[in-house]
């Protein structure tokens, strides 16, 4: 059982391969084209050339992965009953031929070979329409399922298969999310068919208002050039920050970083974070994000001259555990609600811990359940994380009156070091009563670091109002008795 495919090339029969015509002209088994509507087909049907089509099945799937895999059995299916079978399809069968790919897959289970014949792909006229040597750099695209993650703007891109106004729109809308809207790219209809050919250069953002997109249209996007366009990329942005580390001619603050020396910042920038999303406003928090994602940039590129990792590690080493802990995304598990989520994504990580454990067999000291509790964060974190953990061994209050009491035990230790002046007493009851109130805060299910930055906000707002009334007063704070400066902050609490 044989199925041989062939290309009929890019245009009308003259880009047809001599071997493909022989081959149709020839057979005496079926003939079956992917589709009728291909610029060399009426030169099959005035030389008598039996076919048919699949031209069909188009019309019975909304897309095209169940298409060509109808297409691929219906393919192995005639070639079980007639013996041999010859697939005609548009091009080259091996260049961007999803039909034939998927029959490749399948043929081999069945018994049946597949000989894949010549074709001339779309690929050289469209070269020659623009002017491009593919060697420069060329990335060859479905329309049909573009994604923004396979966009490259550095180098020349062709998408294919833009066959239809609503596919256009949909290559523009996510080619502006990396390339800017005015970027010129080039629309090519029917290149290689005389006659017929449209090669039309057009702003992005009119992709899709074009008239002459249809089956053999595809677009070509030119690479970007300055700065301005090419920085949506992300790898671009690494690409800055390590020629910002460059030993010839980087920046001297930037070389002089190390890992160590980046922690404060690391700190500081995820506190930005935190403030810019409880001001609930978006663009703030969008250069905040920017600046916390140039720390890790900074330490993979550190790490990297280090050669102890590399920024695709650590993307590579993320993506892993992710679809590892979301086993009810990826996998084969469900998860109904956001609390049995959590549930496997701590199960997840507790085997982690457990092969990782492994690796220090023989040793029988018992670890620590705060081994890996992160001590390098503030120590409200701390606190909260260590609590948790205790907690989860049955370390923890019984009901939240008993943390009250316990609250009010800690005030009356601290006013008696108060009392007594003894700093080295009030520095550990004072720790003491921060430790209750995150225990507190933890019973009440509300994170301290929220709570303390919300109060911290709320403090600053209301200072400024009593701020302004000075102002406006024409006295200074100094003029103010503490009774007028506290009617002035109920003032602002109102």
């Amino acid at each position: 059982m044989l199925i041989e495919v062939v290309g009929l090339g890019p245009g009308d029969e003259s880009t047809m391969p001599l071997s493909t015509w022989k081959t149709l002209q020839e057979s005496r088994s079926p003939i079956i084209l992917r589709t009728k509507i291909h610029p060399s087909v009426p030169a099959l049907t005035e030389a008598g050339i039996s076919f048919t089509t699949f031209d069909h099945l188009y019309e019975q799937h909304g897309d095209f992965e169940t298409l060509y895999e109808q297409m691929a059995e219906e393919l192995l299916r005639l070639a079980t009953q007639h013996k041999k079978v010859i697939y005609a399809v548009p091009g080259h069968p091996r260049v961007a031929e999803q039909s034939v790919e998927l029959l490749l897959k399948k043929a081999t289970a069945c018994g049946v070979d597949v000989h894949v014949g010549a074709g001339q792909s779309f690929l050289d006229p469209l070269c020659t329409a623009i002017g491009l040597d593919p060697i420069a750099g060329l990335l060859l695209l479905d329309g049909t399922q573009l994604h923004i993650t396979e966009l490259q703007p550095g180098v020349h891109t062709l998408i294919a298969q833009v066959y239809s106004p609503a596919v256009a729109s949909d290559v523009k809308l996510t080619l502006m999310e990396v390339y800017p809207d005015e970027h010129e790219v080039t629309v090519l209809s029917a290149v290689g068919v005389a006659g017929e050919e449209s090669v039309t250069s057009v702003p992005l953002y009119e992709l899709d208002r074009l008239t002459e997109i249809h089956h053999l249209t595809t677009v070509y996007v030119p690479p970007v050039q300055n700065l301005s366009e090419k920085a949506r990329h992300p790898l671009y942005l690494a690409d800055i920050v390590a020629r910002l580390r460059h030993p010839l001619d980087g920046c001297p603050w930037d070389l002089a970083q190390t890992h160590e020396t980046l922690i404060p910042y690391a700190t500081e920038e995820a506190y930005e974070v935190a403030q810019a999303v409880l001001e609930d406003d978006p663009a703030h928090l969008q250069e905040e994000l920017g600046d916390l994602l140039l720390q890790v940039l900074l330490h993979a590129q550190i790490a990297a001259e280090n050669g102890d990792f590399t920024l695709q590690d650590v993307f590579f080493g993320l993506a892993e555990k992710l679809v590892r802990r979301h086993p009810h995304v990826f996998g084969q598990q469900s998860a109904s609600n956001a609390e049995e989520a959590e549930a496997m994504w701590k199960s997840a990580k507790a085997e982690e811990k457990q092969r990782d454990s492994l690796s220090l067999e023989g040793d029988e000291t018992p670890l620590s359940l705060m081994s890996d509790v992160q001590t390098g964060q503030d120590a409200l974190n701390y606190a909260f994380d260590v609590q948790k953990r205790a907690a989860k061994v049955g370390f923890e209050w019984n009901c939240i009156e008993d943390v009250l009491e316990k609250l009010r035990e800690e005030i009356i230790e601290f006013e008696e070091a108060l009392n007594q002046n003894d700093s080295k007493a009030l520095t550990e009851e004072l720790g003491d009563l921060f430790f209750t109130l995150v225990n507190l805060s933890r019973w009440l299910k509300m994170h301290p670091e929220m709570v303390l930055r919300k109060a911290v906000i709320k403090f600053v707002r209301r200072f400024e109002r009593v701020e302004q009334a000075v102002h406006e007063s024409g006295r200074t704070w100094q003029e103010y008795r503490l009774d007028e400066l506290d009617q002035l902050w109920q003032n602002a609490k109102l």
